[in-house]
C-alpha cells in the first residue's frame, strides 16, 4: 500500500504542476464506435462432432468524448460469448479517462485498457482472426480497473507503470484487495525497429506472487513485418489463479507481407509448455501444452473492412489428444 501511496501521490503533484497550463480555444466532440468480429470455419479434425458453424465471437461498441485538447474519455461495451456467462453476455469492457498532464506524460485511470500485449497484438494484426499469445493462454488481462502512467523519455524510450486490480473486466475486486503492479520499457533504436520488456507481480495471501515477464521485438518494413516474443508466468494457472510453482512458458512468432493496399499474407507460429510440479506425473498443463500455426491471406476491400481466410493448426504435446485443424473465413467490420 505504501508504493501505491506514492504512486498516486506522485500523479496529483504532477496534475497540480500542469494545471495552469493555458491551452488554445478548443471545441469539445465525441463519436461513436463500434467493432464486430465474425467468421464462417469448417473443422477437419478427428471425431469432432460440430464440423462447421457460424459464429459472431465479438462485439464491442462504445462512444469517446474529447472534453479538451488534453482530455478524453471513453466507454466500451463488450458483447461476446464467454465461458460462464451466457452465450451473448454484454460487459462494462471500458470506462477510461485520459489526461495528457504534459509533453511525454500521459495518465489514464478507470477501467483502462492493459498494456501488458497491447504492442504485440498491434503488431500481430489480425485479432479478429485469433488473440495474441498471452490473450489467448491468460498471462493477463486486455483491460482492469486501476490507474496507469505513460512517459515518453526520449524520441526513442517509453515507459509505463500501472497499479490495478489484477482480476481483470470481468471480475470485481477479490476480498483480499492484492493490487498488481507492473509496468514496460519500451525502446525503438532504430526505425521501424521495436522492443520491449514488461513484468508484473501480485501477491496473495499465504501464497507466492502471481508474476508475467514478457520479452518482445518487432519489426516493421514498407511492405512487411516480423515480430517474436518470449512469454513466462510463474506461480499461477492464469493471471487471476495463483498456484505455487505452476509455469507457463510461451513463444510466439508471426509475419506479414504487403502485397499492395488491399492483399497481404500472413503467417504465425506459437508454442505452449508448462513444467512438472513436485509430486506429478506429467507438466501441469498437458491437456492445452501444444504448438499453434496459423496461415492466410487478408482482403481489405475498403476502410473499415477486412475478410481473411486461413488455416489454423493445434498440436498436442499429449499424443492422446486429437490435433485440431480448421479453415476459417473471418470478418472484420468497425467505425
Amino acid at each position: 500500500m505504501k508504493k501505491l501511496f506514492l504512486f498516486l501521490s506522485a500523479i496529483l503533484l504532477t496534475i497540480s504542476s500542469f494545471s495552469q497550463t493555458t491551452e488554445e480555444e478548443f471545441k469539445p466532440s465525441g463519436e461513436v464506435q463500434f467493432k464486430v468480429f465474425w467468421n464462417y470455419h469448417y473443422d477437419f479434425s478427428q471425431n469432432v462432432t460440430k464440423k462447421s458453424a457460424f459464429e459472431l465471437n465479438r462485439s464491442y461498441f462504445g462512444y469517446k468524448y474529447d472534453f479538451s485538447k488534453n482530455i478524453s474519455a471513453k466507454v466500451i461495451f463488450d458483447a461476446g460469448s464467454d465461458a460462464g456467462f451466457s452465450e451473448y453476455s454484454i460487459l462494462l469492457k471500458t470506462a477510461q479517462l485520459d489526461w495528457k498532464v504534459a509533453d511525454g506524460v500521459k495518465l489514464s485511470m478507470g477501467l483502462i485498457g492493459m498494456k501488458q500485449f497491447n504492442d504485440q497484438e498491434d503488431f500481430w494484426g489480425y485479432r479478429y482472426i485469433f488473440k495474441s499469445f498471452q490473450d489467448e493462454h491468460s498471462y493477463g488481462p486486455s483491460a482492469d480497473l486501476g490507474v496507469n502512467a505513460e512517459f515518453t523519455i526520449t524520441k526513442t524510450l517509453k515507459a509505463n507503470f500501472v497499479v490495478s486490480n489484477g482480476e481483470g473486466y470481468k471480475k470485481l475486486q477479490d476480498e483480499d484487495g492484492n493490487q498488481k503492479i507492473g509496468g514496460s520499457l519500451i525502446f525503438e533504436p532504430i526505425k521501424g525497429l521495436t522492443t520491449k520488456i514488461y513484468m508484473d507481480s501480485q501477491y496473495v495471501t499465504d501464497v507466492k506472487a502471481i508474476s508475467a515477464l514478457a520479452l518482445f521485438a518487432g519489426y516493421k518494413a514498407s511492405d512487411w513485418r516480423l515480430g517474436a516474443e518470449y512469454n513466462k508466468l510463474n506461480n499461477g494457472k492464469k493471471y487471476s489463479s495463483s498456484a505455487v510453482d505452476h509455469e507457463l512458458d510461451g513463444l510466439s512468432f508471426y509475419a506479414t507481407y504487403v502485397i499492395n493496399k488491399k492483399f497481404e499474407v500472413f503467417g504465425r507460429y506459437d508454442q505452449l509448455s508448462s513444467n512438472t510440479v513436485t509430486g506429478g506425473l506429467n507438466d501441469w498443463n498437458i491437456a492445452n501444452d501444444g504448438s499453434q500455426v496459423i496461415a492466410g491471406i487478408q482482403y481489405a476491400p475498403v476502410k473499415g473492412l477486412k475478410f481473411s481466410l486461413n488455416y489454423q493448426d493445434y498440436s498436442f504435446d499429449n499424443s492422446t489428444l486429437d490435433n485440431k485443424s480448421l479453415v476459417f473465413l473471418n470478418a472484420e467490420f468497425k467505425l
